[in-house]
């Protein structure tokens, strides 16, 4: 009797258990967001959104894209790469590329200190004797290839390194901050970096001279373990991402 007893209650709590209780959802897993070095602050707040509307937790690691592709192309970490042109195509290449939205631009803008005290105008300006220079290094970082590119092709590399000096860096930040400090009086830097010191440093609007475009991707890497979650992400990006990176300014 207590065995034949004790089986009808199972019975009876399986039915319930198959008709009557609603099964409990598994929470979403965390993205892993590889953020190129500039591009944190649009990140920091497009995650937070996505976070908020979706409760998908995000986790963002900053370096240069140089540093993340090895471990893309070893589908190491990552759910997400964000970074410039020619990384999609490298991403591409190394068959790690789901989907992407282009956000914005990463472009070299004449940045000066507060008001301009120099006068400067134009990248010639970057000439004048005396004035103090600083530019990223060419073997660290894409904007300072785009931009000994042009000083080459017009003719003015030698006297813009004369002022440069050994102020090239590998970081943009740092330029932010010898600008800030009143360290140097001119610099080029990337549009979205220079934005982020708009508080102490002016942009001087100079014609885009550049031989070469480099656009800003959101990439979705297809070894993902989360892939309804990072479909989730994708969507909230392709309609809030250009939007944002253009309020931090990364326009062409």
């Amino acid at each position: 009797m207590r065995n034949t007893g004790l089986f009808a209650i199972l019975s009876g709590l399986a039915v319930l258990a198959m008709s009557g209780c609603p099964k409990q959802a598994e929470p979403e897993n965390e993205l892993v967001i590889l953020c190129g070095s500039s591009f944190p602050l649009p990140m920091e707040r497009l995650s937070a959104g996505f976070t908020d509307a979706t409760g998908i937790k995000i986790v963002t690691t900053v370096a240069g894209s140089e540093v993340f592709l090895p471990q893309v192309k070893a589908a190491e970490q990552g759910d997400v790469l964000v970074t410039h042109d020619p990384f999609l195509d490298l991403v591409k290449e190394a068959g790690k590329y789901s989907d992407h939205v282009q956000v914005g631009f990463v472009a070299p803008v004449l940045a000066v200190q507060k008001g301009n005290p120099k006068g400067l105008t134009k990248i010639e300006d970057l000439t004048r004797e005396g004035l103090r220079v600083g530019l990223t290094d060419p073997k660290y970082s894409t904007c300072g290839e785009m931009v000994f590119a042009l000083l080459e092709k017009k003719g003015i590399k030698e006297a813009v390194l004369k002022n440069v000096g050994n102020r090239l860096t590998q970081g943009h930040s740092t330029l932010g901050t010898y600008l800030k400090t009143g360290a140097v009086d001119a610099v080029i830097m990337w549009n979205g970096v220079a934005n982020t010191f708009k508080d102490s440093v002016d942009i001087v609007k100079t014609p885009y001279e550049y031989d070469v475009e480099r656009r800003v991707h959101v990439i979705a890497l297809n070894y993902t373990k989360q892939p309804e979650s990072l479909k989730k992400f994708m969507e909230f990006i392709r309609k809030n991402a250009p939007k944002t990176f253009a309020e931090y300014g990364y326009v062409k």
